[in-house]
């Protein structure tokens, strides 16, 4: 079968879907499946990421990614997170004319609007609905009149979690053509650390203490830093951030402004080695997001794979408290509640017991709903029903 992912960025640009689609294209090109990825080139000629950068403009290149054919579409400007790319329909009309599926991840302007300008739609197409446009209303009702065509003339439309399905006005009007395909990773580095990640985090644990909580994410709006900043306040131990993004210089003011800047140790970003051992170091993930801009938080994954328990929020509509569930890997509380998720994290250290069988409830999910192996296989089933 061959496949072409369209994606907004790929890796090495940070997200939970980019690090998806990559997760998806590998694993569907090791089953022996010609798979490429038409994305974005997020980085400039020295490797900078520039996606928040108005100006920047990056060139184009194809690799490969392993089995994978990956073409980085070079922009020329970025405008309100919207890149301007001279050259992408022709790229996608390319792309997608000698194909069996097109798969497009979605929130994505750029790329839905240029698919159906390039006007190639015999090949079957599939997209991904990872979250609504929750923030950006001005560009999502321009968009929304192509993402209404775009939806209608999909064989499939697949949702992350049920639980998003049911908040979403777009998926609800489709839900007879809607599936669910839950994100996935590769377990086993996360289940069975190597003997240098078990070392690197006896050394975290040593040179942090007790208790030590973890954020991974990007520095924007509905992931709730400042919420998970403010409960630091009310909790011991240090909280380590890995993650950048339009925010930080805020963020990093009010950890000052609220007396934690102390304890919070701030890491642009880190080798998935580095985060493996932060994972197996951490009392707990903490996951305050606190809009549907979070469908799913793939990171929640990787921390319950670990066996690292995850406090999350109650978003309704979301799938975050459906990924990472309350009492079986880790604990949910009220969205923007800055006093219950410092009790959930306090609840963690006072009752050892509490956060050992959180643990091992994680690792039990992760292994039951979120492999990479077992997404890929669904992926591929979804596909042959649509040619068929």
């Amino acid at each position: 079968m061959k496949i072409v992912h369209l994606g907004k960025y790929y890796p090495p640009a940070p997200g939970g879907i980019e690090s998806h689609v990559k997760t998806l294209a590998c694993g569907q090109a090791e089953l022996g499946h010609y798979v490429s990825v038409l994305c974005v080139n997020h980085a400039d000629k020295n490797g900078k990421d520039i996606i928040h950068s108005r100006w920047r403009k990056t060139s184009s290149f194809a690799q490969m990614d392993g089995n994978v054919w990956l073409e980085r579409v070079g922009r020329l400007v970025g405008v309100n997170r919207l890149d301007v790319c001279p050259g992408l329909i022709g790229k996608i009309r390319e792309a997608t004319s000698q194909v069996d599926v097109v798969h497009l991840h979605t929130p994505n302007p750029l790329m839905l609007s240029a698919w159906w300008l390039a006007g190639n739609r015999d090949t079957p197409l599939i997209v991904t609905h990872h979250s609504d446009v929750i923030k950006q209303r001005l560009l999502q009702r321009l968009v929304a009149p192509i993402e209404s065509r775009v939806y209608r003339a999909a064989k499939k439309i697949l949702s992350d979690s049920p639980d998003y399905i049911e908040g979403s006005s777009i998926l609800q009007k489709l839900r007879k053509k809607v599936e669910v395909l839950p994100l996935g990773i590769d377990l086993e580095r996360h289940l069975h650390p190597g003997l240098e990640e078990q070392e690197v985090a006896k050394r975290l644990k040593e040179t942090y203490g007790s208790p030590l909580w973890l954020m991974v994410g990007r520095m924007t709006y509905y992931k709730g830093y400042h919420v998970a900043l403010e409960a630091l306040g009310r909790v011991k131990g240090k909280l380590v951030v890995v993650g950048k993004g339009p925010l930080e210089s805020e963020l990093k003011s009010a950890a000052v402004r609220l007396g934690v800047s102390e304890r919070v140790t701030w890491l642009p970003s880190v080798s998935e080695s580095d985060l493996i051992s932060l994972y197996h170091a951490a009392t707990a993930l903490w996951f305050p997001s606190i809009a549907r801009s979070e469908g799913f938080g793939l990171v929640q994954v990787e921390a319950m794979a670990c066996g690292c328990p995850v406090i999350n929020t109650n978003i309704t509509g979301s799938g975050v408290r459906w990924v990472s569930q309350d009492l079986v890997s880790g604990l949910t509380v009220p969205v923007g509640d800055v006093e219950q998720f410092a009790k959930a994290a306090n609840r963690l250290v006072d009752n050892p017991d509490l956060r050992k069988r959180l643990s091992c409830g994680a690792k039990e999910r992760a292994l039951s709903e979120f492999d990479s192996k077992i997404m890929v296989r669904r992926s591929l089933e979804l596909y042959k029903a649509s040619i068929n």
